[in-house]
């Protein structure tokens, strides 16, 4: 299995969920992937457990990837990291698949070399996002590290401690008055790719915007995207 390459000029591209076409997304394996190709960033979410543990999980539920169904942040990091996640074909057979720790995460962008793209999954308290934002910084990444949310406080509170350190707004849709709440808070834009225009990519670099977009798999998509001048996208198989 390899990744569908395209002509990526000067665009950075994140893996995400870790080089997810390949790999079980949000796996150790799936960061592995990523950070052995030329991937700039590996994106991945984080959750906080019901005994204020930090884990690597998309979904709200574990039901999707796991069977057995249990709310992440209502459910320890033990229980949830004694569950064997299904591989990309459905088997169990893996062992090596469970959930990782945000410090499991970290310890492989670094390795490899990788940018760390973190979403604060739904909302944070002020202190949990110091927390991670402490976390990573004892391995000397947090210049390396890219927060990304749909929660805009999670972004602000950020920004109030931490002024330089780089985050950008996730949304789905682009709205005029966006670019006055990503300058009013020093944010860039990660957004769906779909919603994407020249015109649109050129307003936002003439206010000092970066543009990040999610989660593009079509090659000709993302073609057009870097002719457009996109900073980054974000995909589960494009490289």
């Amino acid at each position: 299995m390899d990744t569908i390459k395209i002509s990526r000029g000067n665009t950075k591209i994140i893996a995400h969920r870790g080089l997810s076409g390949i790999e079980l997304e949000n796996t150790c394996s799936a960061f592995v992937a990523a950070g052995n190709r030329s991937y700039f960033g590996i994106e991945t979410d984080v959750h906080i457990t019901s005994d204020g543990k930090f884990v690597i999980f998309h979904d709200d539920t574990t039901g999707r990837l796991a069977g057995d169904n249990m709310t992440v942040e209502e459910t320890s990091m033990e229980t949830l990291q004694n569950l064997i996640l299904f591989d990309k074909d459905g088997t169990k057979i893996r062992r090596d698949l469970r959930m990782p720790t945000l410090v499991d995460y970290i310890k492989i962008c670094k390795k490899y070399d990788k940018i760390a793209v973190l979403e604060l999954k739904n909302r944070f308290q002020a202190a949990e996002i110091y927390e991670i934002a402490e976390i990573i910084k004892e391995f000397d990444y947090l210049d390396n590290t890219i927060f990304i949310s749909f929660e805009l406080d999670n972004l602000i509170d950020l920004r109030a401690k931490y002024p330089n350190t780089t985050a950008q707004y996730l949304v789905d849709d682009y709205s005029h008055d966006l670019i006055e709440i990503l300058k009013a808070n020093k944010l860039d834009l990660d957004i769906k790719y779909t919603s994407l225009t020249k015109d649109i990519i050129e307003n936002l670099h003439y206010n000092g915007i970066k543009v990040n977009c999610w989660t593009c798999d079509d090659k000709k998509a993302a073609e057009d995207l870097v002719a457009w001048g996109i900073d980054y996208i974000t995909s589960n198989i494009l490289e």
